[in-house]
């Protein structure tokens, strides 16, 4: 009994623990996706539209929520036939999966402004386990609510776990993914 009423006091100072919630600012946000074309050259594919936020507590960064989500429809890249192929129903099928999405966790503290963050990243209608090494411009346990809060996020994929076969002579089976987002208080 004792026990318990001791923790009693614990619980409603965890409780209490201020959580802030940002959300991105797409206008200077962007998502850019690479690739090795013929095991040489790179070639990549920005998403210009995306929307989402971060709900962090500096005292309690193990526990997050962080959410992107990405209109793939809006894909752009140098070569207009290239996106369309993206697009298009061999890679990332727009017309029956316009939305590619992460969500995020749990948060790993590697340094004062490095973390890894787990969750689950949805593309193609298929959801995967995926790690995100992410740097934040200023350490998230400073973290005040009324400053913005910006990241680079970034993860490999292998494009085949998402039901993205085609080209594998070609196209290279890793997509790297970068996330640079800015957050504003919300």
């Amino acid at each position: 009994m004792r026990i318990l009423l001791a923790a009693i006091p614990l619980l409603s100072i965890a409780a209490s623990t201020p959580a802030y919630r940002y959300q991105i600012d797409s206008r200077t946000s962007q998502i850019d996706a690479k690739v090795t074309i013929l095991g040489f050259a790179k070639k990549s594919a920005q998403f210009p539209k995306m929307t989402g936020g971060i709900v962090l507590s500096p005292s309690q960064l193990g526990s997050l929520r962080l959410e992107v989500a990405v209109d793939a429809r809006a894909l752009a890249t140098r070569d207009p036939k290239v996106g369309t192929q993206l697009r298009g129903p061999d890679f990332l099928d727009v017309a029956r999966h316009p939305m590619v999405s992460f969500t995020g966790q749990h948060m790993t503290m590697t340094g004062p402004n490095t973390a890894q963050i787990s969750g689950q990243l949805t593309a193609r209608g298929t959801t995967r386990p995926t790690v995100m090494n992410v740097t934040f411009a200023v350490p998230p346990s400073q973290a005040t609510g009324r400053d913005p809060v910006q990241i680079t996020a970034q993860t490999t994929i292998d494009r085949r776990q998402f039901g993205m076969n085609s080209y594998g002579g070609v196209v290279g089976k890793d997509v790297t993914i970068t996330i640079k987002a800015r957050m504003l208080p919300n």
